[in-house]
């Protein structure tokens, strides 16, 4: 294709989605009016399924399914990523003899968090359909804790703590029960990831369904995505040499 074609195909997409803006735009309700038709749907749902986080239950319960497509496009990210540093037929992993000094107050700094940041995460995740937070935070807040080893450690030592395999299995398995609990919505309700388990009690951990089981899943989707693409950067830059 042409450069000049190129420039055509862009300007008739974005014309497109231009339109299609402009039109959404002028259908908004007007800002500050009484007339809040999401409000007065999406809280009674969620507080009927016994889920007080809305937030939460929005995103695993009523648009569910715009929230595989997130958790998808974060998958196929991290999957993308990983291909391209993968060493290459030029290189290989090899580790360093020699690993820079860290401070004993950095070290025993990063060993006290490490729990702590590890505990934080977990409740994150698996509190997210009753407080502000939810799995995509939490796994973020598990990978980062699961990193204090390297920053108060060394390499090595994250290294043996932290098997890639473990990890990418564990995301896979995380993405897909996302899928299976969808497929589990289907079969009983004939609605694609229709919230089918029990609801539980307001304010119980197991309460509200399927949003507990989706954090969950997402919480590990994300916690082990999130380690194999730093696992990838990290070996780029601390153990992957030039084959000589």
């Amino acid at each position: 294709m042409s450069r000049r074609a190129r420039w055509v195909v862009f300007w008739l997409g974005g014309l497109g989605v231009a339109v299609l803006f402009v039109l959404a735009v002028l259908r908004l309700p007007e800002f500050g009016g009484l007339v809040h038709p999401y409000r007065d749907l999406s809280v009674p749902a969620a507080m009927g399924r016994s889920s007080p986080n809305v937030v939460s239950s929005i995103n695993f319960d009523q648009r569910a399914l715009d929230t595989l497509g997130e958790e998808t496009i974060l998958l196929g990210s991290v999957v993308g990523a990983a291909a391209l540093l993968r060493p290459s037929k030029d290189e290989k992993e090899q580790l360093a003899k020699e690993e820079g000094r860290v401070l004993e107050a950095t070290k025993l700094l990063g060993y006290l968090l490490l729990p702590v940041t590890l505990i934080l995460g977990a409740d994150v995740v698996t509190h997210g359909h009753l407080t502000p937070g939810g799995g995509f935070q939490g796994g973020v807040v598990l990978a980062t804790g699961l990193h204090l080893l390297y920053v108060a450690g060394s390499y090595r030592m994250l290294r043996r703590l932290r098997p890639v395999s473990w990890y990418e299995m564990a995301e896979a398995a995380g993405a897909g029960a996302f899928v299976v609990l969808g497929f589990v919505g289907l079969f009983l309700a004939g609605s694609f990831l229709a919230n089918v388990l029990p609801w539980g009690t307001l304010g119980d951990l197991f309460s509200s369904g399927s949003v507990f089981a989706l954090n969950v899943a997402v919480g590990a989707e994300v916690t082990s995505g999130v380690v194999v693409l730093l696992a990838r950067f990290l070996a780029q830059a601390l153990s992957v040499r030039e084959v000589k």
